[in-house]
């Protein structure tokens, strides 16, 4: 069956050059963005119930855009001046890129990893004698702690925002040609808003390989799956399989 529409489960891209708009111009294909889920921040008086003090900490550990946002906004519900001398370990260059919102970045100590988590402990392991703080989500990727605790290092995890279910009931009965996920919190909210969801020819894409499980679990099919060495990215995937389906339109 042909590919005419597509509902992609995150916010619609902010930059022109999306590879989303390229692939809609490209293959003649309608493309919607859904964020099947929402990040909801948890408050100062919750984050105080899981005893966490912030001026007990002499380094945060920030491995998103959401924990960067939502370390400040709780510093500045609790009326906390965070020091200059604070340290920050960042996952990545995009996350210490995000930083410069809230601070002068060639005044500060920002440290910054490659891309994955494992990659930023060596960092970490340099300044073990820090007191570290993981500003998370609820659903934090369980090798985060296990790679700290690892450490031997001085840390303590704090849930400062959560992942929530979008109301998507305004789609009941909107049909689309495929349905692309990211994570495991999509498919559950795909069941949360429409429990008798049944796949027949909905084809379902999905990136990486919890998410892979997640719709297995569901007892649904997996019809285009990324990153793999020929598509590493979700439009690369797409574009093949349309280039597949499509034919002869």
């Amino acid at each position: 069956m042909k590919v005419k529409t597509i509902l992609v489960s995150q916010p619609e891209p902010k930059i022109e050059n999306s590879p989303y708009y390229e692939l809609q111009e490209k293959q003649k294909v309608k493309i919607d963005f859904r964020p099947f889920i929402h990040v909801e921040g948890v408050s100062a008086k919750e984050i105080r119930q899981q005893k966490v003090d912030l001026s007990n900490y002499t380094a945060i550990i920030l491995t998103s855009r959401n924990a960067v946002d939502h370390f400040f906004r709780v510093a500045k519900e609790m009326r906390f001046t965070v020091p200059d001398t604070m340290k920050y370990f960042c996952q990545s260059e995009a996350v210490a890129y995000y930083l410069q919102k809230y601070v002068v970045y060639r005044k500060r100590k920002i440290y910054v990893g490659k891309r994955t988590f494992p990659e930023l402990t060596p960092l970490i392991k340099k300044y073990k004698d820090e007191k570290f703080l993981l500003p998370t989500t609820d659903k934090v990727k369980p090798l985060v702690p296990e790679t700290l605790d690892n450490l031997g290092i001085n840390w303590k995890q704090a849930t400062f925002y959560k992942t929530v279910v979008s109301d998507l009931s305004d789609l009941a009965n909107v049909y689309y040609d495929v349905l692309v996920f990211f994570s495991p919190s999509g498919i559950e909210s795909l069941f949360q808003n429409f429990p008798d969801f049944k796949q027949n020819d909905t084809r379902i894409a999905v990136f990486g390989n919890t998410t892979i499980k997640a719709v297995e679990e569901k007892g649904l099919r997996v019809d285009i799956a990324a990153p793999t060495p020929e598509t590493p990215s979700m439009t690369m995937a797409l574009q093949k399989y349309i280039d597949k389906v499509n034919k002869g339109k």
